[in-house]
């Protein structure tokens, strides 16, 4: 019997995937009729920054910000400044075993005041920047995304009750 075809709802592309293949993000993938990521937890890029990187000048002006990324994105911008980043599968980065709690743990220990989710769009790692930004919010750490919001209606909604 065939795996049924599963519709990303996350960006407006509204990639139609069957079995094992993965959206145009290169992150997001049917698996056995389910909508998974392979990126949870797991960034490719991982720095302590100043906030006007971002570039934010007048939002906690001086203050320091942890900055995560996963590979892949659901543009592909002539432009990019992070392609290396951005337009690569997650198995062609070096990534690092960060869930969550530790994203929020390594922030409060740099004595940063914000997560900033960036390099890459926000947007295709959105579980991982939710469950973080929800956590750093219970943790008074504020958030940032560095993103072309390039998504859908529902998530953007229920994501920005956590971003600063």
């Amino acid at each position: 019997m065939r795996s049924p075809v599963v519709q990303c709802e996350l960006c407006p592309r509204k990639c139609l995937l069957g079995n094992g293949d993965r959206g145009n993000c290169g992150v997001r993938i049917n698996l056995d009729g389910k909508m998974q990521t392979l990126v949870y937890g797991n960034p490719a890029a991982v720095h302590v920054d100043p906030i006007e990187k971002k570039p934010l000048y007048h939002f906690h002006p001086s203050s320091l910000t942890f900055s995560i990324a996963t590979a892949g994105c659901n543009l592909h911008c002539k432009y990019c400044q992070n392609w290396q980043l951005s337009q690569r599968r997650p198995e062609e980065t070096t990534n690092y075993d960060l869930p969550p709690n530790k994203v929020v743990y390594q922030a409060l220990k740099a004595k940063c005041k914000s997560i900033s989710y960036t390099y890459s769009d926000p947007v295709i790692f959105y579980e991982y920047t939710y469950d973080s930004a929800k956590l750093a919010k219970a943790n008074n750490l504020l958030n940032v995304m560095v993103t072309a919001a390039y998504i859908q209606e529902k998530p953007l909604l229920d994501l920005c009750k956590y971003i600063d």
